[in-house]
C-alpha cells in the first residue's frame, strides 16, 4: 500500500481499517490519560476517524501512583459504555491494564488474576530511568504463572539504546514487543525513532499500539512517518488482529 505515497505518508493515513489498538489511556479519571468523559469522547471519536476498529484501554497500574484494580478499571469502562454508548459500540472498547514491573507487581500476580489483552497476554512496562534489578526474574515468574508478557514501547527505554543486545536478551526470555505508533513520527525524539527503526528492521517488533493519552497525541497522528521500514510497520499493525 505504501507505493501509493510518493512521499512519506502521514501516520493516520496508514492505519489499517481493521486496526485493533492494544494500548491506550482513554478511560476517564483513572490515570494520566483522559481526565473527563468529554476527553474520552474526543479521543474515541478521533480514533474512529483514523480507522480504528477496536480499542483496548490499558490504564496504568502502578503502586502508590496509579493504584488501579480490576474493579476500578472495569468500573471506568462501564461508565464510558453507559455515557458514550455509540462510541463505545463503534470502537468496540475493551479493557486491560499496563502493569508497572516492580515487587508489588509480583505480589499482585501471585495473589490475583491480571487484566489481560487477550487470554494470557499481559501488557507490562518499566521505569524510563532504569530497568528493575530483577527484570528477568520478574518476567520468568510471570511466565511461570501462565502469562505471556508484552513489553510496552521498548524503543522508549533509553538505557537499552547503547546496549541493543538487551533487547535480544528480552526476546529470548520470552518477552514480546509492542511499538508505539508515535515513535514512527518522531514524537518522542529522533533517538527513539532510530531505535524503533532498528527494532523493526531486525523483526523484533510483534505488535503496535497508539498509547493515546490526550489531544497532542491525536494531533501527532497527522505528522509524517519518518522511519523507512514502512512495510514492516504495516505487518506489525496487522499482527494486532490477533486481539480482535
Amino acid at each position: 500500500m505504501f507505493s501509493l505515497f510518493k512521499s512519506k505518508p502521514k501516520l493516520y493515513e496508514i492505519i489499517p481499517d481493521s486496526y485493533v489498538d492494544i494500548h491506550s489511556h482513554i478511560l476517564p479519571g483513572i490515570d494520566d490519560g483522559a481526565k473527563t468523559i468529554d476527553d474520552s469522547e474526543f479521543l474515541m471519536k478521533q480514533m474512529l476517524s483514523f480507522g480504528f476498529k477496536k480499542a483496548i484501554a490499558t490504564p496504568h497500574t502502578m503502586n502508590t501512583i496509579w493504584d488501579n484494580t480490576s474493579d476500578s478499571i472495569k468500573g471506568s469502562l462501564s461508565k464510558v459504555e453507559k455515557e458514550l454508548p455509540d462510541e463505545s459500540y463503534r470502537l468496540q472498547v475493551a479493557c486491560a491494564s499496563e502493569y508497572f514491573m516492580d515487587e508489588s507487581f509480583v505480589n499482585r500476580f501471585e495473589k490475583e488474576p491480571l487484566l489481560t489483552l487477550k487470554n494470557n497476554y499481559v501488557l507490562v512496562e518499566m521505569s524510563y530511568l532504569n530497568a528493575p534489578i530483577q527484570l528477568f526474574e520478574i518476567l520468568f515468574e510471570l511466565q511461570l504463572k501462565g502469562y505471556q508478557p508484552v513489553l510496552a514501547h521498548p524503543e522508549r527505554y533509553t538505557f537499552f539504546h547503547s546496549n541493543f543486545s538487551q533487547y535480544e536478551k528480552l526476546k529470548k526470555a520470552g518477552c514480546l514487543f509492542q511499538l508505539n505508533l508515535l515513535s514512527t513520527v518522531g514524537y518522542y525524539g529522533k533517538e527513539v525513532s532510530l531505535i524503533a527503526e532498528k527494532l523493526l528492521t531486525q523483526d523484533l517488533i510483534n505488535f503496535t499500539g497508539s498509547d493515546i493519552h490526550h489531544k497532542n497525541h491525536i494531533l501527532s497522528f497527522k505528522d509524517k512517518v519518518i522511519i523507512k521500514s514502512l512495510e514492516k510497520l504495516e505487518n506489525a499493525m496487522q499482527n494486532n488482529l490477533f486481539f480482535e
